[in-house]
């Protein structure tokens, strides 16, 4: 029987009962498990990020967390909204980036991920879209979680894109639970879908050899319920496993 593909999750360094902990919200984990993949939480440290754990991986998921990347990271100054960061996610995070795609992993990264891929390769963020003219207003409503997590806004993917490929219904329905997004794309990166009022909402890594995908909404949140989230987990569970059966050979010699 073959072996689940092995799929990095990006911890955030939070305080948990008065103790710092890496932690992961359980929806990441379980959406990767319920697509045939095994989830590996990724511990993070400001100045202590190991490399060599990704050759041990084929995939590598970037999950949202409510915390941003930090400004100086893209040369911007902090704005009043943008009140919480993680230094050590933020080392790991950039650092990583570019390493995985190197090695062929598939990545996935979602929110927070979206914006780490954007600033890893050289673009800058909106740190309050809410106050940018021309942009709406991008986050959640203060309610629960169904109403937090449903549908709240229309996104076109572009004809002819990867996300096409996974999804050819070009027009969908998404959640929207960020105050942050993308103010100047960065170079290596291509659009593949956007909000009525313009602002990216889905972006790729233009030559990378494998999945190489990022959204700013939710798919983790009840994917199979959605055709857009279950084209999207599919997609990034077939890359990785196509990753783990090149891997494996290698391994058994």
């Amino acid at each position: 029987m073959p072996t689940r593909p092995l799929v990095g999750v990006i911890a955030c360094r939070r305080e948990v009962e008065g103790h710092s902990a890496h932690a992961v919200t359980d929806k990441y984990l379980s959406a990767l498990r319920a697509y045939g993949m095994a989830p590996v939480v990724l511990p993070v440290w400001q100045d202590a990020v190991d490399g060599d754990l990704l050759g041990h991986l084929d995939g590598l998921l970037l999950t949202g967390s409510y915390s941003n990347v930090e400004p100086a990271r893209y040369g911007a100054e902090r704005a009043p909204e943008n009140t919480r960061d993680d230094l050590h996610r933020d080392a790991a995070a950039l650092a990583w980036i570019p390493a995985a795609i190197a090695r062929g992993l598939s990545l996935l990264g979602i929110c927070r991920g979206f914006q780490e891929l954007n600033v890893a390769y050289g673009g800058s963020l909106h740190q309050a879209v809410q106050n940018v003219p021309g942009l709406g207003d991008h986050r959640e409503p203060d309610a629960d979680y169904a109403t937090r997590y449903a549908p709240a806004h229309d996104i076109d993917i572009v004809p002819g894109s990867r996300l096409a490929v996974l999804h050819p219904e070009l027009h969908s329905r998404v959640n929207s639970l960020h105050q942050q997004g993308i103010e100047r794309l960065a170079e290596n990166l291509v659009v593949e879908a956007r909000a009525p009022d313009g602002l990216i909402e889905a972006v790729s890594v233009a030559g990378a050899s494998s999945f190489a995908l990022a959204v700013q909404w939710h798919p983790e949140w009840q994917p199979q319920e959605h055709s857009l989230y279950h084209a999207i987990f599919q997609g990034f569970a077939a890359a990785c496993r196509e990753h783990s059966e090149r891997r494996e050979p290698s391994l058994a010699k």
